[in-house]
């Protein structure tokens, strides 16, 4: 046998597992966003108010960020393997339940479910290319599964409109039944079997329960909840960090997250600014640019096309050069592509914008790979499934935030003093990225 063809023997099981861990990220990504676009059309079949329309997107939101981190957890203690396959079969069953929804009520619980499903599922796939792939090779895979995550949450509602014109509400929730069905096939056949887990470590419930409860106060509070829902989160995460002290089996080994934290705080700075972009650009094009509504989607489609070109050969330069510089470079390229955000627009116009979204799109697919991989390359393997559960989380509060207080500068002072604030997270990302290169 020749040397092509083993080669070829030995990366074939990891390219499929790596399929089905991208659909993995992918499936709930875009189910994150596509909903949003479908509100009017729900409130108008169900005949209800928007405030409660509106728990359709938030019980799902709020189960993926109470959640992710206990079912990352979890999976480190009865098998990720086994977790991820019971996570996509039920995000896959509560997809049919939201597709068939006789009611509002019915539909608020089903993305409840889904949302449960989710968390398992961005919780561990990140968690599962660490035992899949070298280490040699992480960075591409991180920048694969990075991509996918990106490109399910920025096309969720282009997507999600044209299915809503062309079938009707149901469909966003029913084309996962396809994607979730390939999902459990990829994963079942190529996923490898779950290792022994060492020791007699418990699940830390009442962490989890602090944990969750904490989470979602936070979720609410950026989500219209106010300051009692923000000083109840204050007050879950200082009784959640005394339980780990106490925990002989704590949810977080905080000692252990020490060499994460910066790692998780750009994520978390980076997602608010993406998020930015995201609601943000739509009413800029449409009411300072004039843009017609088809328009507007063909100009914010420019992200999710870069984010899918340049995904894979970001995490190459990243296996290259290191995580380190790339981290460096993927922000100081955000910043610029900001500031442009900033300025061009007004004088250029579309063309304007979609040359800085790209910029600001490559440099985040750069900056997801060097910094998922950096963080996940020497996480103990027992511990692999809460640390990503922690990458995930920390893109989730991101988003929460980018979309509540991104959104409050917008209507207050435009879209540039919006972009240029964005630019100035990045520049605090960029110090604990330096500080943590001399650290």
């Amino acid at each position: 046998m020749s040397l092509q063809a083993v080669e070829y023997q030995e990366k074939s099981p990891t390219r499929w597992a790596l399929a089905g861990l991208a659909l993995s990220m992918l499936t709930p990504s875009l189910d994150t966003s596509i909903a949003n676009v479908a509100l009017p059309s729900l409130q108008q079949a169900f005949g209800v108010p928007f405030a409660a329309v509106q728990w359709i997107v938030l019980a799902y939101l709020l189960a993926i960020t109470s959640l992710i981190v206990g079912a990352g957890r979890l999976g480190d203690l009865v098998g990720r393997r086994r977790l991820l396959l019971g996570g996509i079969g039920l995000f896959t069953a509560a997809s049919l339940a939201c597709g068939l929804a006789p009611g509002l009520g019915w539909l608020v619980a089903a993305r409840a479910l889904q949302g449960l499903g989710a968390a398992v599922m961005l919780a561990l796939s990140m968690a599962m290319a660490g035992e899949t792939v070298p280490k040699a090779r992480l960075g591409a895979a991180m920048g694969l599964l990075g991509t996918m995550s990106a490109v399910g949450t920025t096309l969720g509602p282009a997507l999600g409109g044209m299915m809503i014109a062309g079938l009707g509400w149901r469909s966003i929730f029913l084309v996962n039944l396809p994607l979730g069905l390939l999902n459990l096939w990829l994963a079942w056949k190529a996923l490898p079997a779950d290792r022994p887990v060492a020791g007699r470590a418990r699940f830390d419930t009442l962490g989890a329960a602090l944990l969750a409860l904490t989470l979602g106060a936070y979720a609410l509070a950026m989500t219209g909840g106010g300051w009692p829902m923000l000083g109840a989160a204050g007050v879950g995460a200082a009784l959640f960090v005394l339980s780990q002290r106490w925990s002989r089996s704590p949810l977080l080994n905080l000692a252990m997250l020490g060499g994460s934290g910066s790692g998780l705080i750009m994520s978390a700075l980076v997602s608010t600014v993406m998020m930015a972009t995201l609601v943000v650009g739509p009413f800029h094009l449409s009411q300072t640019l004039g843009l017609a509504p088809a328009l507007v989607g063909l100009v914010m489609s420019a992200g999710p096309l870069v984010a899918a070109l340049t995904g894979a050969p970001a995490g190459r330069l990243v296996d290259r050069f290191g995580s380190g510089w790339m981290i460096l470079v993927g922000l100081g390229g955000m910043a610029i592509g900001l500031l442009a955000l900033a300025n061009l627009p007004v004088g250029l116009g579309p063309a304007g914008y979609v040359a800085a979204i790209a910029v600001v799109t490559a440099s985040y697919a750069l900056f997801q790979a060097a910094n998922n991989a950096s963080v996940m390359r020497d996480v103990a393997a027992d511990w692999r499934g809460v640390v990503s559960g922690m990458l995930s989380l920390s893109r989730n509060l991101g988003l929460i935030t980018g979309a509540s207080a991104m959104g409050a500068v917008f209507a207050a002072a435009g879209m540039g003093a919006a972009f240029t604030v964005a630019a100035g997270l990045i520049g605090l990302a960029l110090l604990v990225g330096f500080s943590r290169a001399r650290g």
